[in-house]
C-alpha cells in the first residue's frame, strides 16, 4: 500500500498530505495556547476584570476543529479505499485461481469421449475371451488398459475425478437416475453405472448415468 500513497490517487489522500494536514492542527493548537497564556498573563498584570479579547482565540479553536474533521475523514476515506483494495485483490485471486482450475473444462469435455470409447472396448474382453488371445492380441489389449490408466492419471492430476459409482449415495448433483432397478444395494443407493461420471474442482463436469436400486427383490 506504501507504493499507492507515495504516488498519490485522486480519491486517497497520500500520507504525506496526512501529515501536514496534522501539522497544521499542531500549530493551531499551539497558537492557541499561546494566546491563552498571554491572556492570563495581561489579566494578572492590569489587575483589571476587563473580558479578554477571546475572538482570536475562538477562531484558532474553530480552525482546530475543521482541520481535525478533515483529518478524520480523510483518514477514514484511505481506510476505505484500502479496504476496497485487499477486496479487489483477493477477489482477482480467487478468479485467477479458478481461470486456472477450470480452464480444461471445455477440452475435458471433450476427451471424455475417449475414456468412453477406451472403457467399452476393454469391458468387451472378458477373461475367457483374454486366454484365447495370441500373445500379440494380448500386448495390445494391455496397452489399451495401460493407456486407460494414463488417462485418468492425468486426468486426476488437472483435479478431473470420476464420480462415485455402484453402492455411493444417489446424488442428484452428480448422478442422472435414468432407471430404478433391484439390487442388493440398500434402496436409494446406485445399483449400476450406465456411464461413468466426472466433477471437475467443485464443478460437474458430466453426470454419471445411474440406475438407482429399490432394495432386494421380493421372492
Amino acid at each position: 500500500m506504501s507504493n499507492e500513497n507515495e504516488t498519490g490517487n485522486d480519491n486517497m489522500p497520500t500520507d504525506a498530505e496526512l501529515d501536514a494536514l496534522q501539522a497544521q492542527i499542531n500549530d493551531a493548537a499551539k497558537a492557541v495556547a499561546e494566546r491563552t497564556d498571554k491572556d492570563a498573563d495581561k489579566e494578572d498584570v492590569t489587575g483589571e476584570n476587563a473580558e479578554p479579547e477571546l475572538s482570536g482565540a475562538e477562531k484558532q479553536t474553530a480552525r482546530i476543529e475543521l482541520l481535525e474533521t478533515e483529518l478524520a475523514d480523510a483518514k477514514d476515506h484511505t481506510l476505505r479505499a484500502m479496504a476496497e483494495t485487499q477486496n479487489i485483490k483477493k477477489r482477482s485471486e480467487r478468479e485467477v485461481k479458478a481461470s486456472s482450475i477450470y480452464a480444461v473444462e471445455r477440452f475435458a469435455a471433450d476427451m471424455l469421449s475417449v475414456s468412453d470409447n477406451l472403457s467399452r472396448a476393454l469391458s468387451t474382453i472378458d477373461e475367457k475371451a483374454r486366454g484365447a488371445m495370441g500373445d500379440n492380441a494380448k500386448n495390445l489389449l494391455d496397452g489399451l488398459e495401460l493407456t486407460e490408466k494414463d488417462l485418468i492419471a492425468v486426468f486426476s492430476r488437472h483435479g478431473i475425478r470420476p464420480v462415485p459409482g455402484q453402492g455411493s449415495k444417489f446424488d442428484p448433483n452428480v448422478h442422472q437416475a435414468v432407471a430404478q432397478i433391484p439390487s442388493d444395494e440398500i434402496k436409494g443407493d446406485v445399483a449400476q453405472v450406465m456411464q461413468t461420471g466426472f466433477t471437475l474442482g467443485d464443478r460437474t463436469l458430466r453426470a454419471a448415468m445411474v440406475a438407482v436400486s429399490t432394495g432386494p427383490a421380493k421372492v
